[in-house]
């Protein structure tokens, strides 16, 4: 039997922009009005997706978890939010103390100001069901409403919602990305704002990284004082768990490692077994740094406005937006798209750019959430030594 061969989204991706980059230098103004056209009508079509998206991921998570019950649920729960929503915070500061030098809006402004653009054929205007906000609103209700009361019909309504948003997105959305990517590098390239948008992140690229490591060694130092553990030597032993999400890019399918490297540590396999695929689902601080740090180094390329308590706004609306994100590679990316529009004033380039800059780092991201997970199991442990919850679960 043939074996066959997936070539997974990042390479994709990486050869999407590569060959937007070359194609864009040679390429006619007919052809690239083509995919400036595709782009246009994908924009749309992903904005009608997103707030069904929201409703379809964010109701099921809150009455699944709001089933279980237990004060180790509610405390697993406001640990993994605190992370998440510290990390974009500590992301925000970071970057707006380091991006700044690294980046020349005034290089990229007249850059644009004498390019050319490149104008689709035609759009097609899809109007969503609903705005970000009132998605969000909605799951919520039902989400809170359905862990309170025994409908199981509209659950699974819910449910078989999420399936057909899931398959939606694995089916179209993300086979079609590259596409949509290639069509936004092709055009960056003709209106010459590629390179010094390059330029640029690839320094970006390289503080998100350090930014990563800084995030596991503080929340292993924060677990040490419950637990008592060396904070390095206990990030050594999560490596295992660190590299199967580098290679997997999925937090769910590192389960059993994460699991039995948390159990290493010394967390009890009940606590451990509670926390772990928990987390999986409900802690993304690697994620929210990306989602952070990347948004603001567009913002300011392109000279706009922002502030502290809008970004806090953002960060606390991100953290439980992507709760539950698909479990696909860039899960995440896609959840937050309507809060980038809605609450920063992106436009469907700046997702667009958004979306390549996540994927290429997506792997990384996956990364420090699921080796965090090993320092909330840990804090975990020593909040409920001696409680009756940890008998139950």
């Amino acid at each position: 039997m043939k074996s066959k061969f997936n070539l997974g989204l990042l390479p994709k991706v990486l050869i999407a922009i590569a060959c937007g980059i070359g194609v864009g230098t040679i390429a006619p103004m007919w052809l690239a009005r083509i995919f400036a056209t595709f782009n246009a009508v994908f924009s749309e079509f992903l904005g009608f997706v997103i707030p069904l998206l929201i409703v379809g991921f964010v109701a099921p998570a809150i009455f699944e978890i709001g089933s279980k019950a237990g004060r180790m649920l509610v405390v697993t729960a406001l640990i993994a939010y605190a992370m998440t929503f510290a990390s974009g915070m500590m992301s925000y500061f970071i970057s707006e103390l380091t991006f700044p030098s690294m980046i020349t809006p005034d290089a990229y402004v007249a850059s644009q100001a004498e390019s050319v653009s490149v104008a689709p054929y035609f759009t097609v205007e899809i109007e969503p069901l609903m705005n970000v906000m009132t998605a969000l609103v909605l799951a919520f209700v039902l989400g809170l409403c359905l862990s309170a009361i025994d409908s199981s019909a509209l659950r699974n309504v819910l449910l078989d919602f999420r399936k057909v948003i899931n398959l939606t997105i694995s089916k179209v959305i993300i086979p079609l990305l590259p596409i949509y990517i290639f069509g936004i590098f092709m055009s960056m390239t003709i209106t010459g704002e590629v390179s010094s948008m390059l330029k640029t992140f690839a320094g970006i690229i390289a503080v998100i990284f350090a930014m990563h490591v800084a995030l596991l060694i503080l929340q292993y130092v924060i677990a040490s004082f419950f637990s008592g553990l060396n904070p390095f030597k206990a990030l050594w032993r999560m490596m295992p768990a660190y590299f199967t999400a580098l290679g997997t890019q999925s937090s769910a399918a590192t389960i059993p490692v994460t699991l039995r490297q948390t159990v290493a540590l010394g967390v009890d396999k009940e606590t451990a077994g509670f926390v772990i695929p928990l987390c999986a689902t409900i802690h993304m601080s690697g994620s929210t740094l990306k989602i952070v740090a990347c948004a603001l180094a567009l913002m300011i390329t392109h000279s706009m406005p922002y502030s502290t308590p809008m970004f806090a706004g953002f960060i606390a609306m991100l953290g439980i937006t992507i709760v539950a994100a698909p479990g696909v590679p860039g899960g995440a990316i896609m959840a937050s798209l309507g809060l980038l529009s809605s609450m920063l004033g992106f436009t469907d380039a700046d997702n667009a750019l958004m979306i390549a800059l996540y994927i290429a780092m997506d792997s990384f991201g996956t990364a420090c959430n699921v080796t965090g997970d090993g320092a909330i199991a840990q804090i975990v442990a020593r909040i409920f030594r001696h409680s009756p919850v940890r008998k139950s679960v």
